[in-house]
């Protein structure tokens, strides 16, 4: 029986897992009370969820490895799935931009994700390290966006996260969408995972939406054991999840390869 680890901030995400781990999965779960786990936890059947520093830390103390995308995966991808100029750099390159771009660190939130209108706007060297990963964008306006939860090439459950940039959820805690426009967003993600010129880990999220005037492309990619589910089915990211956390024991070379270390 698969045992559900979840970090000790209680959030609206982590309590769904919770429900739906107990309540329609049968696993066990278990809400530590610090980045420590207990000895007990070693060995077992585990899938995690959590802040990053967190997930981490606590893969780290049970012996697990953890999948993910790498950090340079948005701008390796072809331009067909970008419709935009994306490159994969060093916050001190970044900081010799002379032109206005979106600039956000590879991995992590160690300065804002945003417009800058040069690199001089950029955090100092002596807040952050020059060799910080990063990822550099042709500014584009996203008309709507939808987050997805891959595993082993397939769609596991999909939900709309923004439109023009704010929150798509209703007052009402739904979260609305026209099914053709869903529909849209679907396509285009099996489009990309049926693409075997790709390279995809097992277990990963994706985020997709439309440029206004372009069309349909790839926001980013994100682990899954950290990233929110907004109106993503819950019990369905189990599965996600539990495919994104391995015994390192156990690890074989197609799943080490989407291994990386975070050093910031």
């Amino acid at each position: 029986m698969p045992t559900l680890i979840l970090s000790p901030r209680y959030t609206p995400d982590s309590n769904a897992l919770w429900k739906a781990a107990l309540d329609d999965a049968d696993w066990t779960v278990e809400r530590l009370q610090s980045h420590r786990p207990p000895a007990y936890l070693k060995g077992k059947d585990i899938a995690i969820y959590g802040e990053a520093l967190f997930v981490n830390i606590v893969a780290d103390e049970l012996g697990l490895a953890l999948l993910e995308p790498p950090f340079d995966f948005l701008a390796h991808l072809p331009r067909i799935y970008l419709l935009r100029n994306v490159r994969f750099t060093t916050l001190d390159d970044a900081r010799n931009l002379r032109e206005t771009a979106f600039i956000k660190p590879a991995y992590d939130k160690s300065f804002d994700s945003r417009v800058y209108a040069t690199g001089q706007d950029l955090p100092t060297t002596e807040t952050l390290p020059g060799d910080l990963p990063v990822l550099v964008s042709e500014p584009v306006s996203w008309e709507i966006e939808f987050r997805s939860f891959i595993v082993e090439r397939q769609l596991a459950t999909l939900s709309i996260y923004l439109r023009y940039g704010q929150l798509a959820r209703s007052e009402d805690g739904s979260w609305p969408v026209e099914s053709a426009i869903q529909d849209e967003a679907s396509q285009f993600i099996y489009t990309l995972l049926q693409d075997d010129s790709i390279d995809l880990p097992p277990a990963f999220v994706l985020d997709i939406g439309k440029i206004n005037g372009r069309g349909w492309a790839v926001v980013e990619a994100n682990p899954a054991w950290a990233s929110g589910i907004y109106d993503c089915n819950p019990v369905d990211i189990l599965t996600v999840l539990k495919r994104a956390c391995i015994q390192q024991e156990n690890l074989i070379p197609t799943d080490a390869r989407w291994i990386f270390t975070r050093t910031v």
